[in-house]
């Protein structure tokens, strides 16, 4: 029997073909800061310096085509922000200028093993942050390469901002942004990752073939926002575009001065992130992170971002899917030892109770009381983008979601689902193709922890890639227990 679903799961219209924004969010209740504790014990407990980051936490991942500019940026921007000092930058850019590789040294600061400076291109996701006065930024640098796609997925998973970066050169924009690109699918896996706000820099606007022309600033943006339109950015609240130089860090922090660039006079691009509005956490809820990394440092250590709750040192909490019962030993925001840390916070975790090769990219820490879905067969809403062929029952693929990798065949298709109307069809379909929106069941090859997407979001939204190609993407709508 088909799985009966509620027809305002579906779009609604197209504008929102891809994936609806997060304004289905659950309604936060208010909360206070350390909410008071029931006195019970008479023994007097030794008081512990409460210490955790006061600044709200952003994530931002860098996005892009390879060689757009990503790592220089970012790195610019660490050293505009004072977190890398001069002297190690006049070191990167001695011994970059030794391997005749002087543009690369700003890269330097995030791409730092030895593979990623001789190739001049990322892999992993690098990290760093940076602080204003009122906010806490951390940086992730995604890979641009799509052999790296996967890497990528797992950078954009943690955000809350994205800034895809895309270069005025002349001939680089178009190859990043003609199919084999990866502009586009960077931007469309950003907006599936839950991305609130994209910010897109036009970088290298001081090369000799642009000279921060405006025209060719127009036509950059010409070109490309159409595209994001139709992922469902909307250029007036979600989309901010920006002329900058990533190698020289003009329109970074400060404004571009007018003799260089008379036609922007739009804000520089910290100032920008800055004055965003706050995001509206789940302080309240269970607390989940998904675990994006992990390694051995005496003892295991977890990394991810918190995406509801909090959790507190010397706290119990549970590793799913395996149902193992782990207590905190540690806590790091961003390199801080803390006592508690919060949503939005990258955090390291060292956890006790649990060896580190027991613990895989995609299992999730949460809540003893309140642990998380787990399941292996669920149903999903999938808007199919770019296949050559059809799909049917017994199709399989990898999917990605939140920072699990794992295969999964689709079991049964359920109907289809219309994209200007929502209606659902009343037949069971034989395939789907290209551009068709249609409720499947898919079973996964192992257990993975899943929330329905109405209901969390960040843990029920999902892409399917096959053969090094993003192919669908969807949304959970019920988990099978």
């Amino acid at each position: 029997m088909a799985a009966k679903t509620d027809p305002a799961d579906s779009w609604d219209n197209e504008d929102d073909a891809i994936i609806t924004p997060d304004d289905e969010e659950i309604d936060d209740a208010e909360f206070t800061e350390g909410e008071a504790t029931p006195k019970v014990s008479k023994k007097k407990i030794p008081k512990v310096e409460e210490n955790r980051s006061k600044r709200e936490h952003v994530n931002v991942v860098f996005i892009g085509h390879v060689d757009a500019g990503k790592s220089t940026i970012g790195g610019q921007i660490m050293s505009l922000t004072g977190m890398v000092d001069k002297r190690t930058l006049e070191k990167y850019e001695r011994e970059a200028r030794e391997k005749s590789r002087e543009s690369w040294y700003l890269s330097w600061a995030l791409d730092t093993n030895q593979e990623e400076r001789d190739k001049g291109k990322t892999v992993e996701v690098g990290r760093a942050f940076f602080e204003t006065d009122r906010k806490h930024f951390t940086i992730l640098d995604a890979p641009g390469h799509k052999s790296f796609v996967p890497n990528m997925i797992g950078g954009a998973a943690q955000a809350d901002l994205a800034v895809l970066v895309i270069s005025a050169r002349k001939g680089e924009f178009e190859t990043g942004f003609d199919r084999g690109g990866q502009t586009r699918e960077h931007a469309m896996l950003a907006k599936t990752a839950g991305v609130k706000h994209l910010v897109v820099l036009v970088n290298k606007m001081d090369d000799p073939t642009v000279n921060w022309d405006q025209e060719r600033y127009n036509e950059c943006k010409d070109k490309i926002l159409p595209y994001l339109k139709k992922l469902g950015f909307n250029p007036a609240k979600d989309l901010t575009f920006m002329p900058c130089s990533g190698l020289s860090g003009l329109g970074l922090r400060e404004q571009i001065s007018e003799t260089i660039c008379p036609w922007y006079r739009g804000p520089a691009f910290i100032p920008f992130i800055d004055e965003l509005p706050s995001l509206n956490r789940k302080l309240d809820g269970p607390f989940i992170m998904p675990i994006v990394d992990k390694y051995k440092d005496m003892g295991t250590v977890v990394m991810g971002k918190v995406e509801s709750g909090t959790a507190r040192k010397g706290q119990n909490l549970l590793v799913m899917p395996n149902r193992t019962q782990v207590a905190v030993d540690q806590l790091f925001s961003d390199d801080y030892e803390v006592t508690s840390v919060g949503p939005g916070e990258n955090v390291k975790i060292k956890l006790k109770g649990i060896e580190e090769e027991d613990v895989s990219p995609g299992f999730v820490i949460c809540d003893a009381a309140n642990p998380i879905k787990t399941g292996k067969i669920f149903d999903a809403q999938v808007v199919i983008l770019e296949h050559k062929s059809i799909i049917c029952a017994g199709y399989s693929a990898v999917m990605h979601i939140h920072c699990a990798a794992e295969e999964v065949t689709v079991k049964a298709l359920i109907c289809l689902v219309d994209k200007k109307t929502g209606e659902k069809s009343k037949t069971r379909p034989r395939f789907v193709k290209q551009d068709q929106v249609a409720i499947m069941r898919i079973e996964c090859s192992g257990m993975i922890c899943l929330e329905q997407f109405k209901l969390f979001p960040q843990m029920g939204r999902f892409t399917l890639r096959d053969e090094n190609k993003t192919i669908a993407i969807g949304k959970v709508l019920k988990v099978i227990e």
